[in-house]
């Protein structure tokens, strides 16, 4: 049998596999107490709202069914403990891929948000590995954009629409050609975060606004009322 490592770039996976995926190696660094997880605790972490994106509304069914397709990749496993009611599940990547705890952070967040930015990705990944700085994070980058058995990451160069590199994983399928498939649409899902985080400014200015009016309007009355007394 050929070594998993060996041809698992094109072992590729569906967005809900990437999903789940990413949540396993997210709670196994960040909570480990509770890790291996339950199919309910694995749904709650996939649909949270903090740390993803998108943010999805996932079914069980859903769920399960990404659970199946990375157990016939070789990339998870279902326990159940003596006694223990509900199953649970657990990621085996290491025994797919050759990661030190750097790059399996990056790869974490790649799967949970998508197309980022070397200083987001340093940001992100504080809970899972404290990077000493952006230049160590793209050094992390660089190996996995190099991985002996195939690139694991894809480097987008600013340009083109993009104010600054970013980068995005390659678990999820290489585009054919050069690559500008990939890039294009990471460019567009790049450009709706940020209107989606414009939008949020926003809105939070216009709330700060009508606070501060209402807060204004408070001070007039409460003046008015003190000369009517007078």
């Amino acid at each position: 049998m050929a070594n998993p490592i060996s041809h698992f770039p094109e072992l590729q996976l569906s967005f809900n596999e990437g999903r789940v995926l990413g949540c396993l190696l997210e709670k196994e660094a960040t909570t480990p107490a509770y890790y291996p997880l339950t199919l309910n605790s694995l749904q709650a972490a996939c649909n949270q709202s903090s740390n993803r994106y998108p943010v999805t509304l996932l079914e069980e069914s859903a769920i399960e069914k990404a659970l199946v397709g990375l157990r016939l990749k070789g990339l998870a496993v279902q326990l159940q403990a003596a006694g223990a009611r509900s199953l649970k599940y657990k990621h085996t990547l290491p025994q797919i891929l050759e990661l030190d705890a750097a790059q399996t952070a990056i790869l974490t967040v790649l799967l949970l948000r998508g197309v980022q930015t070397a200083g987001e990705i340093k940001q992100r990944c504080e809970r899972m590995h404290d990077f000493a700085s952006i230049e160590a994070v793209e050094e992390s980058l660089q190996w996995l954009i190099e991985y002996p058995h195939g690139p694991l990451v894809l480097r987008h160069p600013s340009g083109s629409g993009r104010r600054v590199e970013t980068y995005a994983h390659l678990l999820g399928g290489a585009p054919a050609g050069d690559g500008r498939a990939i890039a294009e649409a990471s460019t567009e899902i790049v450009e709706l975060e940020e209107e989606h985080l414009w939008r949020n400014r926003m809105e939070q200015k216009i709330q700060d606004l009508q606070t501060s009016v209402e807060t204004l309007s408070s001070m007039m009355n409460a003046l008015r009322s003190d000369l009517g007394a007078e």
